[in-house]
C-alpha cells in the first residue's frame, strides 16, 4: 500500500502489503505483470566504496511467550510525528488519507493471556497461529536486517510482525523506540506466501500476530544487513565478561557501518555526525583502513551549499535533507575534531585540503556569535552537549560548547598552519576558566542579565567536567583537586554511592564515554577495565549490543559505543598506537587484573597482532607487525611484573 505513515521522523514509509500468493513469482521466473516506468532526471552515480553487506539468514533462538490478544477498540493509543507532523516541512500523507494504520491497530490488540514459552525453533518447525492469537520469537542478540517467513493460510487474513531490540514487561512494545515496529501483510487468498521485508529493520525479539484466518508460520528468520570487513579482528582475554562486551561492540559497529556511518541501524540509519569521531576510529582498528571514513567526508564535499541551512553551517547529518532547518552547531564543531584525526589516521591530504573552505566557512559562522569576551553567546538551533540534564543548560553562555570551540580552533590552526586560530583556542579556554570554574567545578552556563552581565547558573554537570578535561580547558596538573575527584569518586558506582548529589549524572552519549578517555589519558587501564564492565556488562547480557543511553528507553545499537573496542585495544592488550602513515605502532602495557590477553588489528592486508601471559613474575609477550614497520614498546608502567620478549604467540 502507498498511502501508509512514515517508519519514523528520520526515515520514509513504513511497510503494509496486499499480496496473493503468487506476488513474489517474479523472483522464481513466473508471470509478472508489466507497468509504466516513472522516468526521473539521471543523475551521476559515485563510485562504490563500502564493502557489500553480509546477508547471512538467522533462524530464531527460541519461542519466549505465546497468547491470546483481545481488541479494545476505545484503547487511546500513542502516535507522534511520524503521524501527525506531517506539513510543508515534512513529507508524508496526512493522517485523514491514510489507508490503514497498523501502529494503532496493534496498540488496540491488547495482550489477554500469555504463557512464558522456552521452545527452541530447529529447521523445519512449523507453528500455527489462529485468530487474534500470537507468537513471540527471541533471535539470539538484536540485530539488523530483514524480516522473513514462509506463512500458509486457509483463509484471508492479517499478519502483523511487531518488533523490538528488548522486552518491555515480557511483552513486545510497538510504542517503546518511539518508531512504527510493525510490518504487516494482508494475505487476501489461502495459499503459501513467502515474506520478507524490503526495509531493515533492528530487533532481537519478534511477535507474531494474526487478526484473521488461521495461519502457519513454515518458516520464519532474519536476513542480516551487517558490514563484512571485521571478522579479521580479534580480542580473547582471560575474562569473559571483557571479550562478550567486546564482541557486543563489534556487533554494535558491523550494525553501524554497512553505507555510512550511523547513529542507529533502526531508529534512523543516518550519519550523524559525532557518532561519527567515535567509528571512524573503530572503523581503522576493526576493518584496517579509512575507507569508510574517507566517503564519510567526501559526502560534505559533493553540494555546492547545503539547502535551508545557514551559510557555513554543516548538516548535522549527511546525507539528508533538513526542510526544517534544524542543525546542530556542537556536531559540526565535532567535524573538525574527527577530520584532524582522520588526517592522522589517513594521511589524506587531499580531503582535508578539499574541506578547508568548509572549514573556515563554519568558523566565519561560529564568529557571528562571540560575545565581548570572544566566547560563543546564544547560539541557534538544537544546541546539544549530551542526552543529560546538560542539554536544559546550553543558553546563553554554555561552556561545554566553548571548550569545544576551543579544540576546533585548535585543530583547524594545526591542520591549515594557521597559528593566529591557534591563538584563539588559547583565549576560549583561559576566558572558560576564569568564568566557568567556580573554585571546585566547571559550571555549566550563565545568562545574560537585564543589565548586561553575565551571571553563572550554578548548575554543574558531571559532562561538563568531562568536556573541559578532554577538550584540555582543564588537565590534572591545573585542576589537581578535581581530578582527583572525578577519577575517584565518579563513574558507574556513583548511582549506587550518591556521592556528590548536587552534580548532574552523565549518560552514554557521550559523557560516560569522554570519561573513559580521561582515565585511558592517565594510563589507569585496570580502572577502565572495571568501569566498562559496570557501564556495558548488563547492555551485552540483554541485547548483546551496547545502547545510546545507561538504560534501554532509546537505541540499543549506537554506533558510536562500539568505541569499547578501541579501549580494550589500547588500554587493556596494550596495542597503543597505529600509525600507519609513517608505519609506527606502540605497545603500551600496564598492569590489569587478567591472567593473559591476545588481539589483532587489521593494517591494510597486513595486521597487527599481540599477546601476552602473566607467568612466574614475568610479563611475558609477543608480537608481529607489517613489514616494514618500526615497533616501541612501553613497558614503564609495569611495576611489579618484569618484561619479557618472546618469540611466537602465548595465548591459544
Amino acid at each position: 500500500m502507498q498511502k501508509v505513515q512514515r517508519y519514523s521522523f528520520q526515515r520514509t514509509f513504513s511497510e503494509v502489503y496486499r499480496l496473493t500468493p503468487e506476488a513474489d513469482a517474479w523472483r522464481t521466473g513466473g508471470p509478472v505483470t508489466p507497468v509504466p516506468l516513472t522516468v526521473r532526471p539521471q543523475q551521476p552515480l559515485l563510485a562504490r566504496i563500502a564493502p557489500y553487506p553480509v546477508f547471512h539468514v538467522l533462524a530464531p533462538l527460541r519461542e519466549v511467550a505465546s497468547g491470546t490478544l483481545t481488541l479494545n477498540p476505545d484503547k487511546k493509543v500513542w502516535s507522534d510525528r511520524a503521524i501527525k507532523g506531517v506539513g510543508p516541512h515534512f513529507a508524508g500523507f496526512p493522517e485523514h488519507e491514510l489507508a490503514t494504520i497498523p501502529l494503532y491497530d496493534v496498540q488496540r490488540l491488547e495482550t489477554a493471556q500469555q504463557a512464558r514459552e522456552q521452545k527452541p525453533w530447529t529447521d523445519g518447525d512449523a507453528r500455527a497461529v489462529g485468530h487474534h492469537r500470537f507468537r513471540t520469537f527471541e533471535f539470539i542478540r538484536n540485530n539488523a536486517g530483514f524480516i522473513r517467513a514462509t506463512v500458509r493460510c486457509d483463509a484471508p487474513t492479517r499478519l502483523y510482525f511487531v518488533f523490538d531490540e528488548i522486552l518491555s514487561g515480557d511483552d513486545v512494545s510497538v510504542t517503546r523506540y518511539s518508531c512504527a515496529n510493525v510490518v504487516t501483510y494482508d494475505l487476501t487468498q489461502a495459499g503459501t506466501y513467502h515474506l520478507e521485508s524490503f526495509e531493515p529493520y533492528e530487533l532481537k525479539y519478534l511477535k507474531v500476530m494474526v487478526a484473521g484466518g488461521a495461519c502457519e508460520l513454515l518458516d520464519l528468520g532474519f536476513r542480516e544487513y551487517v558490514n563484512p570487513d571485521t571478522e579479521r579482528a580479534t580480542f580473547q582475554s582471560s575474562d569473559p565478561a571483557l571479550n562478550r562486551i567486546f564482541e557486543a561492540a563489534r556487533e554494535t559497529f558491523k550494525q553501524n557501518a554497512v553505507d555510512v556511518f550511523t547513529d542507529c541501524p533502526g531508529r534512523e540509519r543516518a550519519g550523524w555526525l559525532c557518532d561519527s569521531f567515535f567509528i571512524g576510529r573503530v572503523a581503522a582498528d576493526l576493518c584496517g583502513n579509512t575507507d569508510m571514513e574517507r566517503m564519510f567526508f567526501q559526502n560534505y564535499l559533493l553540494p555546492a551549499r547545503f539547502e535551508a541551512l545557514p551559510q557555513g553551517m554543516l548538516p548535522m547529518c549527511y546525507p539528508a535533507d533538513h526542510p526544517n532547518s534544524n542543525y546542530i552547531p556542537n556536531w559540526a564543531m565535532w567535524f573538525v575534531v574527527q577530520l584532524e584525526e582522520y588526517l592522522q589516521r589517513s594521511g589524506d591530504r587531499a580531503t582535508v585540503d578539499a574541506l578547508k573552505p568548509r572549514v573556515l566557512e563554519l568558523l566565519a559562522f561560529f564568529k557571528q556569535y562571540e560575545n565581548s569576551d570572544g566566547l560563543l553567546e546564544k547560539l541557534p538551533a538544537w544546541v546539544f552537549v549530551e542526552w543529560s540534564h546538560a542539554n536544559k543548560l546550553v543558553q546563553d553562555v554554555n561552556y561545554p560548547s566553548n571548550m569545544t570551540y576551543a579544540e576546533v580552533l585548535a585543530c583547524a590552526a594545526r591542520m591549515y598552519g594557521m597559528p593566529e586560530l591557534g591563538a584563539k583556542a588559547d583565549a576560549v579556554r583561559e576566558t572558560v576558566r576564569r568564568q566557568s570554574y567556580d573554585g571546585t567545578y566547571f559550571v555549566d552556563n550563565a545568562k545574560r542579565r537585564p543589565d548586561g552581565t553575565l551571571a553563572l547558573s550554578g548548575e554543574r554537570t558531571e559532562t561538563c567536567q568531562y568536556y573541559a578535561f578532554f577538550f584540555r580547558t582543564a588537565t590534572p596538573e591545573t585542576h589537581p583537586a578535581l581530578w582527583v575527584r572525578l577519577r575517584d569518586d565518579f563513574g558507574p558506582q556513583r548511582k549506587q554511592t550518591r556521592k556528590h548529589p548536587e552534580i548532574h549524572f552523565a549518560n552514554a552519549f557521550i559523557g560516560n564515554y569522554l570519561r573513559l578517555e580521561l582515565l585511558a589519558r592517565q594510563g589507569l587501564s585496570a580502572q577502565i577495565l572495571e568501569e566498562t564492565k559496570g557501564y556495558f556488562q548488563g547492555m551485552e547480557a540483554l541485547t548483546g549490543t551496547l545502547w545510546e543511553n545507561d538504560t534501554p528507553t532509546a537505541s540499543c545499537c549506537h554506533g558510536f559505543a562500539s568505541h569499547v573496542t578501541r579501549m580494550y585495544y589500547r588500554d587493556v592488550l596494550g596495542i597503543g598506537d597505529i600509525d600507519a602513515v609513517n608505519r609506527r605502532v606502540t605497545f603500551r602495557f600496564a598492569e590489569v587484573p587478567l591472567t593473559h590477553c591476545a588481539g589483532t588489528i587489521p593494517v591494510g592486508k597486513g595486521a597487527v597482532t599481540l599477546s601476552w601471559t602473566k607467568q612466574d613474575g614475568e610479563f611475558r609477550y609477543a608480537y608481529t607487525v607489517p613489514k616494514g614497520f618500526d615497533v616501541t614498546v612501553d613497558t614503564s608502567r609495569l611495576t611489579s611484573l618484569v618484561p619479557k620478549k618472546c618469540v611466537s604467540s602465548l595465548v591459544r
